[in-house]
């Protein structure tokens, strides 16, 4: 819930599921603080940790 997020620098990721519609997607709902953490920066941490465990 976004509320969870207001006020802290984590980012809540949740309703990971595969995309059936194209190869080698996903879909989550992520929540964050934009305020507090930059769009770009997140997206840049997500494709990190992804590459980190080895899922892309």
């Amino acid at each position: 819930m976004p509320i969870f997020a207001h006020d802290k620098g984590e980012v809540f990721i949740g309703r990971i599921r595969r995309d059936e519609t194209q190869p080698n997607t996903l879909n989550m709902w992520i929540v964050a603080d934009n305020l507090r953490k930059g769009a770009a920066t997140n997206t840049i941490q997500i494709a990190e940790d992804l590459i980190e465990n080895n899922l892309v």
